[in-house]
C-alpha cells in the first residue's frame, strides 16, 4: 500500500484497487477508484475536464494522506476510507466497515457483471439529522428525500439528475449515467451504479445552498440567459392536426387580447419519423404560418424526435453508417411507435446521439427543414430513451451505444439530444432559440434546456405532485422546468375546470408557463391521432377562463423581475424557485414546509392543490416582513396565517420594501 502525491492530489494504491483523489476547483474534490486498468472516464456531463492545485498533506507515519481545497479537505486513509470535512468537522464520510466480521462488503463494491463489466457501490455513513435534496425529477410527494429509495434511470415523468444538495453544507454529484439506485436510508446511504468504469464522484462545500449549487455550476455548466420571449405564455394541444387549425386558435388568441408568446407543432407533422419534414398536405405553407407568428410577436415550436422509421429515406444509409443504436445482436434496437402511414405501430430505431456524426446529421435535418424557414423553438421529445427491452431485462439491456451499453450510458441521451441542437445553434450565432425537453442529466442545463415534467395525469394528486418534483428539479441544477398545465392524460368530467385553474395559479409563477394536454375523455382508445378536444383557456368555462385571463395579465406583470432573478440564475447558478429551507435554513418551521415556495427571493407563493379548498395555511418565514398581494396587509416573519384562497386567489405574500413591493402588483379584479 502506497501514496502517490502529486500537485493536484494523491493516488492510494492498494493491492486490488487504485485510488484517486484530485482537487477539481475551489472547495471541490472528485474521486475516482477502479480495479482494473485505468479506465477511458464518461465525462460528458462536466465541462472541466482537469484537476487544479492543492494542498497536500502525508501523515507522519503514513497511515493517512489529506487534499485540501477551499474549505473542504478529504482524508484517506492507508487501507482506502475516505472521509470530507469542512472548517466545523465532518461533512461525509464513508462506512466504518470491521472486516473481521459480516458483513464483508466494503464501503466501496465491486461486482462483476457476466459480460466482464463491472457494477460499483459506495455506501457512505447516514446522519439522522441530514436532510437531502434534489437527485432529479421523481414523482416520491417528498421535499427532503431522506429515508428514500430511488431508481436512477429515465423514464416518462421520471428523470434521474444524480445531484443532491445536503443540510449539512455540501453537495454531491454521483458521475455515473449507468442505470443504479441510491438508497438514503436511516443506517447508510449507497449509491449503486449496475455497470460502470469506474467509481466516479465529486463532494463540494459551500456555507450556503446557493454557494454549493454555484460550485456544481462551475462543474457542468452554467445556464444560459433566459430568451426575453420564453417566459411568456406558451399554448399548446395535442394535437392541432394542420395548419388550419392551430393558426385558427392563435388568431383567436390574439383578437382576445390575450398574451401569447409560443404555439406548439406536436407530433405527426412530419411525413415519417426520421424525415424530420413537414406533411405538406396537412401543412401546406409552414414558412407562411411561422411569418404569421412572428409578425404577431408568437414564436412556433415544433416536435423533433430522435427517432427513425425504417421507411424513412434515411433509414438505409444510417444503418450502413452506424449511426443507429443497436441491440445486442448488432442489429437496431426498436421503440414500437404509431407512425403517419401506420397508425397501429412500428418498431422504429434510434439515432445514437452519443455519436458525433449522427448528432451532426440530426442538426442538419432540423436546420434545413426549420430553422431555415424561422422554427426558434425546438421541442425534443421522448429523449429517454425509451426501448424494447428482452424479456425479464430493463429497457437499456436491449441497447448498445457508441460511448457503451445502454445500462452503462443511456441516462446520457437527453443530454447529447440538447447538445446536438445547442451545437448546431452556436454554430450559427442562434442565441435566441429555446429547446424544451422530456427529460435529462447533470449538465443539460449548459444547452439552455428546459424541463417539463412529462405526460402525466389530469388528477389533484398529480398537482400535488408537481410541487415537490419541480422543487428538487431546481435543487439539481436545473432552473428552467415546468408541467403541463392540466396534466396530459385527459380531463375529469367533473371538477376539471377547477382542477385546470389551481394548475394555471400554480405553473403561472414558474419560468415557463405552458398550457398542454389531450383532453379527450377516451384517450387511450381514441390513440394519438384523436385531436384531442380543445384546450384553450376559453374552452372550459366562463368562471376559469376569467380567472385564467387575469392570471396571464399578473403573468405580464411579473416577466421583468423573472428575467432579473434568472440574471442570478445564469450568473451563480442560484434557482430562480427556491424552497423555503433555501434561503431560510436558520428557521426550523421553514425547513419543514414543502407546499410553498418562493419566486426569485421577493415573492412566496402559496398554491392551492386540493379540491373545494376556500383557504389554507401560509407559513411567512421570520427576519422579513410580508405584504398580502391581495389584501395590502402587512404580517412579521415567523406567523403561521390562515389566509383565505376562494378559486380566484392564490395567496402570494412580497417582502416588505423590497423593489417588487415598491414596483406593486396589480392582482386580477375580483371575481365572486
Amino acid at each position: 500500500m502506497a501514496f502517490s502525491v502529486r500537485s493536484t492530489g494523491i493516488t492510494l494504491h492498494l493491492p486490488a484497487e487504485t485510488i484517486h483523489v484530485d482537487a477539481w476547483g475551489d472547495g471541490t474534490i472528485r474521486v475516482r477508484a477502479f480495479v482494473d486498468g485505468e479506465p477511458v472516464p464518461l465525462e460528458e456531463g462536466l465541462v472541466v475536464h482537469e484537476p487544479s492545485a492543492a494542498e497536500i498533506n502525508l501523515s507522519a507515519d503514513g497511515s493517512t494522506a489529506s487534499v485540501t481545497t477551499g474549505t473542504l479537505t478529504a482524508v484517506i486513509e492507508h487501507y482506502g476510507r475516505l472521509s470530507f470535512r469542512g472548517p466545523d468537522g465532518v461533512l461525509m464520510e464513508e462506512s466504518w466497515f470491521d472486516f473481521r466480521e459480516p458483513p464483508l462488503r466494503a464501503h466501496r463494491y465491486y461486482s462483476r457483471n457476466p459480460d466482464g463489466s463491472h457494477g460499483v457501490e459506495l455506501t457512505l455513513r447516514s446522519f439522522g439529522d441530514e436532510r437531502l435534496y434534489g437527485l432529479g425529477q421523481h414523482s416520491l410527494g417528498r421535499l427532503d428525500l431522506k429515508g428514500s429509495v430511488i431508481d436512477l434511470l429515465q423514464r416518462n415523468s421520471q428523470i434521474a439528475v444524480p445531484v443532491v444538495v445536503s443540510s449539512r453544507g455540501y453537495g454531491m454529484l454521483w458521475n455515473s449515467p449507468s442505470v443504479g439506485r441510491v438508497e438514503f436510508a436511516a443506517n447508510h446511504t449507497r449509491w449503486v451504479a449496475h455497470e460502470a468504469r469506474q467509481l466516479d464522484y465529486f463532494v463540494y462545500a459551500g456555507t450556503t445552498p446557493g454557494e454549493i449549487l454555484r460550485r456544481y455550476h462551475a462543474l457542468t455548466g452554467f445556464p444560459p440567459a433566459l430568451p426575453m420571449w420564453a417566459s411568456g405564455y406558451w399554448q399548446s394541444n395535442s394535437y392541432y392536426p394542420d395548419q388550419e387549425t392551430l393558426l385558427a386558435v392563435a388568431r383567436e388568441h390574439l383578437s382576445r387580447g390575450l398574451p401569447l408568446a409560443a404555439m406548439f407543432v406536436d407530433y405527426m407533422h412530419w411525413t415519417r419519423l426520421g424525415e424530420w419534414e413537414w406533411d405538406n398536405e396537412k401543412w401546406p405553407d409552414p414558412a407562411a404560418m411561422i411569418a404569421e407568428l412572428r409578425d404577431a410577436g408568437v414564436q412556433l415550436m415544433v416536435a423533433v424526435w430522435p427517432h427513425v422509421s425504417p421507411r424513412s429515406k434515411h433509414y438505409p444509409s444510417l444503418l450502413e453508417r452506424g449511426l443507429l443504436v443497436a441491440s445486442p445482436d448488432g442489429s437496431p434496437a426498436v421503440f414500437s411507435f404509431a407512425d403517419r402511414e401506420l397508425p397501429g405501430g412500428v418498431d422504429v430505431a434510434l439515432l445514437d446521439l452519443t455519436n458525433p456524426e449522427a448528432r451532426r446529421f440530426y442538426w442538419d435535418q432540423i436546420e434545413k427543414n426549420y430553422h431555415r424557414i424561422g422554427v426558434r423553438a425546438f421541442w425534443l421529445d421522448a429523449s429517454e430513451p425509451e426501448l424494447t427491452a428482452q424479456a425479464g431485462h430493463l429497457f437499456e439491456d436491449a441497447s448498445r451505444y457508441l460511448l457503451g451499453n445502454g445500462t452503462e450510458v443511456s441516462s446520457l441521451f437527453a443530454l447529447e439530444d440538447a447538445r446536438a441542437v445547442r451545437e448546431g445553434l452556436d454554430s450559427i450565432g442562434d442565441t435566441e432559440s429555446m429547446l424544451l425537453i422530456r427529460s435529462g442529466w447533470a449538465g443539460v442545463q449548459r444547452y439552455g434546456a428546459a424541463v417539463w415534467s412529462g405526460d402525466i395525469q389530469s388528477t389533484w394528486e398529480s398537482l400535488r405532485l408537481q410541487m415537490t418534483t419541480g422543487l428538487n428539479m431546481m435543487t439539481s441544477g436545473i432552473p428552467w422546468w415546468t408541467s403541463d398545465i392540466g396534466g396530459f392524460f385527459g380531463a375529469e368530467e367533473e371538477g376539471f375546470e377547477e382542477l385546470l385553474v389551481r394548475w394555471f395559479q400554480f405553473a403561472a409563477f414558474w419560468p415557463i408557463v405552458r398550457m398542454h394536454g389531450n383532453r379527450h375523455p377516451d384517450f387511450f382508445n381514441a390513440g394519438i391521432f384523436s385531436a384531442g378536444g380543445p384546450n384553450e383557456i376559453w374552452a372550459f368555462g366562463d368562471r376559469g377562463y376569467t380567472i385564467m385571463r387575469g392570471l396571464l395579465n399578473l403573468r405580464e406583470q411579473l416577466r421583468p423581475y423573472l428575467h432579473s432573478t434568472l440574471e442570478l440564475t445564469a450568473a451563480k447558478g442560484v434557482p430562480p424557485i427556491r424552497p423555503l429551507w433555501f434561503d431560510h435554513g436558520d428557521d426550523p418551521r421553514a425547513v419543514s414546509v414543502d407546499d410553498q415556495f418562493m419566486l426569485g427571493s421577493d415573492l412566496l407563493v402559496a398554491p392551492v392543490l386540493g379540491s373545494g379548498v376556500e383557504a389554507r395555511s401560509v407559513y411567512l418565514p421570520h427576519g422579513r416582513r410580508w405584504r398580502n398581494v391581495w389584501s395590502q396587509q402587512v404580517h412579521d416573519g415567523g406567523e403561521v396565517l390562515d389566509v383565505a384562497a376562494p378559486l380566484h386567489v392564490v395567496p402570494l405574500f412580497i417582502v416588505e420594501g423590497s423593489a417588487l413591493d415598491r414596483a406593486g402588483v396589480i392582482v386580477p379584479d375580483s371575481q365572486e
